[in-house]
C-alpha cells in the first residue's frame, strides 16, 4: 500500500508540474461548478425534446419530471458517498498534506475540505455523462460527455487538491452508479411506466 501511495504522489507531482501559469484559468473555469450550469440546462433541454418525440402530451411532463427527480437522486448518492468514503478513510487532501504541500503548485487560494478520497467533482461528472447518455440511449454524440467529464476530474489534479488515485476512484465509482442505476432500477420502472 505504502508504495501504491507513494506512486500516487509522484505522479501527482509530475501531472501538477506541467500546469502554467496561461492555463489556470482555464482550468479554474473547468472545476468550477456554476460555469457548468449551461451545459446542464443544454442536456435537460436536449432531454424534454427526446422525450417530446416520443411520449404523449399528456404523460410528457411527469415522464420528464421521473427523468430529473432521478438524476438529482443519483448525483445526491454519490456527492454523499464521496462524503462517506472522505470522513472514513480521511485522507489528507495534497494542499493540507506537511509531506507534498510544498512540492506542487496549488491554483485556488482555498483547496477545500480536511479529506480528498474521493473526488466528488470526478464522480458527480461521471454520473451526469453516464446517465444522460443511457438515458439518450447510447447515442454516439453523446459519448464526448465523457471528455467534459474527464477534464473535470484531471482539473482536481492540474489544481493540486486531489491526488490521481481520488480522481480515478471517483470517476469509477460515478460511472457505477449510474450504470447500475440505470439498470437495475430505472430500465424495469421504465418499462411499466411509460
Amino acid at each position: 500500500m505504502d508504495l501504491i501511495l507513494e506512486l500516487d504522489r509522484n505522479l501527482l507531482i509530475f501531472l501538477n508540474s506541467l500546469g502554467s501559469e496561461k492555463f489556470d484559468e482555464l482550468w479554474l473555469i473547468i472545476t468550477n461548478k456554476f460555469t457548468h450550469i449551461p451545459i446542464y440546462l443544454f442536456l435537460l433541454f436536449l432531454l424534454f425534446r427526446s422525450l417530446k418525440s416520443s411520449q404523449k402530451k399528456n404523460k410528457l411532463y411527469k415522464v420528464y419530471s421521473i427523468y430529473i427527480l432521478s438524476i438529482v437522486f443519483i448525483i445526491f448518492i454519490s456527492d454523499q458517498l464521496s462524503n462517506l468514503f472522505k470522513y472514513s478513510i480521511q485522507r489528507l487532501r495534497p494542499c493540507h498534506d506537511d509531506q507534498i504541500q510544498n512540492l506542487i503548485r496549488f491554483v485556488k487560494d482555498d483547496c477545500g475540505g480536511l479529506y480528498s478520497f474521493f473526488s466528488a467533482h470526478a464522480s458527480n461528472s461521471f454520473v451526469i455523462a453516464t446517465i444522460f447518455i443511457l438515458f439518450m440511449n447510447r447515442k454516439k454524440e453523446y459519448y464526448l460527455l465523457f471528455v467534459w467529464a474527464t477534464l473535470v476530474a484531471y482539473s482536481r489534479v492540474y489544481l493540486g487538491v486531489h491526488y490521481p488515485s481520488d480522481i480515478i476512484i471517483g470517476s469509477i465509482i460515478g460511472f457505477t452508479i449510474s450504470y447500475l442505476f440505470y439498470t437495475v432500477i430505472f430500465e424495469r420502472f421504465e418499462r411499466k411506466l411509460f
